[in-house]
């Protein structure tokens, strides 16, 4: 059953079918083409055997006067002889005179030379027949329906019941009669239809073979592509496809199979990475947490001391929630479960509000956090997202800023997007490490990353924001001189 399945199978059987189809309807069509050019053909000779008696039987009979006489046919020379005895008999009336008899050996000189089996039959206006030249028997043509001065063409059947192609006419001296057998016509087409009856079926047995082969070397590859991607599993993602140098249809696919195990392997990779950092990340509040609490157990605290655990405390439990919320805003994102409430959003009182409640988190610090241009630009968005967007670009670069450093937020139309630019002058961002940034969990300074009081998941969740709203994030960055993170978000209004 797998066989009858095989696309080998079906090609063959495809390639086998449209073939028969041609060479049926080549075959059909030049079958009748042909009966159709040998019968005009035929028809034109006939008619052109006629013409050609009639004009040269009306000025010589003019001459003389027609008789109707029996006599030998005239004395022919030897090769004559013997070409007559093989394919022709006569018969021929003739008057008395001498031109009346010339009439009739240029006549019968002319039957000789001509290459096919013509019947030419001549009668006077009374029906008696002056002039007979006959080799496929000796019966008389028999046809009373003859036009004057013009020629007329049918088919009769001969006493044998044989079809003749007939072209008759008349003058004022005689009726012409001219016939040929149409079997000479359906011996060759019948040999043509037999040529076809033996091609045919060798051509499509040739075409099965061909197509079989054909099929086998095309999938061949495939066959070669499925072994491989039986035998990638998780473990050994690495593996690729043996890759061709011909850019074809299979050469494609074998590239875009690669490409997907790629991105297969970064997929796994990155979740074992999440993984890692993730349990990381919880694991470390709840060892301080057991410590904290495990000390207090052990030993007797005052209440600045239980106070100072019970803090210590709550900020790992707030730390962990806050993994957690994010990591839960992310999975949603991700399984595409994240409600949007898209509207009309004005960016400016935003960004204008978010600039007051940076100045607060950035207080202790001592760092300026300044408002630069901000134009009145709207977009299609939802505006907490929005927000978080913004506040997260802003959080962060309060941390990678240092004691009274300097922020500055815009807000510009360019190309028909609204521009966000959050720029700072921190510590920046080694060249090698921008294209990881917004990598969940990624941290540039990870010895520094605990005391600063990040959870390496602002970025990733401004990236996933940003793309659901149809824009784009990216990053400019000078190590120890700043970075600049600018997001673009199409506008409602051009």
């Amino acid at each position: 059953m797998k066989f009858l399945h095989s696309i080998r199978l079906k090609l063959t059987a495809w390639y086998t079918l449209i073939l028969g189809i041609t060479l049926f309807g080549f075959g059909t069509t030049a079958y009748l083409y042909t009966q159709e050019n040998l019968l005009a053909s035929l028809d034109y000779s006939l008619r052109n055997e006629v013409v050609w008696l009639k004009n040269f039987i009306e000025p010589q009979a003019r001459k003389v006067k027609l008789k109707q006489q029996r006599r030998k046919p005239p004395a022919l020379s030897k090769k004559q002889e013997k070409k007559v005895k093989r394919s022709h008999e006569i018969e021929v009336t003739e008057a008395d005179s001498t031109e009346f008899d010339q009439i009739w050996n240029q006549i019968y000189e002319h039957t000789l030379l001509s290459p096919k089996k013509q019947i030419i039959q001549i009668r006077d206006r009374n029906g008696d027949i002056l002039y007979k030249s006959y080799s496929l028997g000796k019966e008389d043509i028999i046809f009373e329906d003859i036009p004057y001065n013009t020629t007329k063409l049918v088919t009769i059947y001969d006493a044998q019941g044989q079809p003749l192609r007939l072209a008759v006419t008349q003058n004022a001296f005689a009726k012409i009669y001219v016939a040929y057998p149409e079997a000479e016509i359906s011996e060759v087409l019948g040999n043509l239809f037999s040529i076809f009856v033996i091609l045919v079926p060798a051509a499509l047995i040739l075409s099965v073979l061909g197509g079989w082969f054909l099929a086998n070397k095309s999938l061949k590859p495939v066959d070669k592509i499925t072994k491989t991607a039986r035998d990638i599993t998780a473990q050994n993602l690495d593996q690729r496809i043996l890759t061709i140098d011909v850019d074809d249809e299979i050469g494609r696919l074998i590239s875009t199979f690669n490409d997907m195990i790629g991105r297969l392997q970064s997929s796994f990779d990155q979740t074992k990475q999440f993984s890692v950092d993730a349990s990381h990340e919880l694991r470390t509040p709840l060892t301080i947490m057991r410590g904290e609490l495990e000390l207090a157990l052990r030993s007797k605290q005052t209440n600045e001391g239980y106070r100072r655990i019970l803090s210590s405390t709550l900020d790992e439990i707030l730390r962990m929630s806050s993994i957690i919320e994010s990591l839960l805003v992310l999975a949603k994102g991700d399984i595409g479960k994240s409600t949007f409430s898209f509207e009309g959003v004005a960016l400016a009182p935003i960004i204008r509000e978010l600039h007051e409640d940076s100045e607060m988190l950035a207080e202790k610090k001592h760092i300026h956090v300044n408002l630069e241009t901000v134009e009145n630009l709207t977009v299609s968005g939802d505006t907490v997202r929005l927000r978080q967007l913004v506040l997260n670009l802003i959080d962060n670069a309060i941390k990678y800023t240092p004691k009274n450093g300097t922020i500055e937020l815009s807000l510009v139309r360019e190309n028909g997007s609204a521009k966000i630019s959050v720029k700072d002058n921190g510590i920046g961002i080694p060249a090698e490490e921008q294209s990881k940034i917004f990598d969940r969990f990624y941290r540039v300074d990870k010895g520094r990353s605990r005391e600063m009081g990040g959870t390496g998941l602002g970025l990733s969740i401004a990236r996933w924001i940003t793309e659901i709203h149809g824009g784009k994030i990216f990053v400019q960055s000078v190590v120890n001189k700043g970075s600049e993170f600018t997001v673009l978000l199409p506008l409602l209004h051009n």
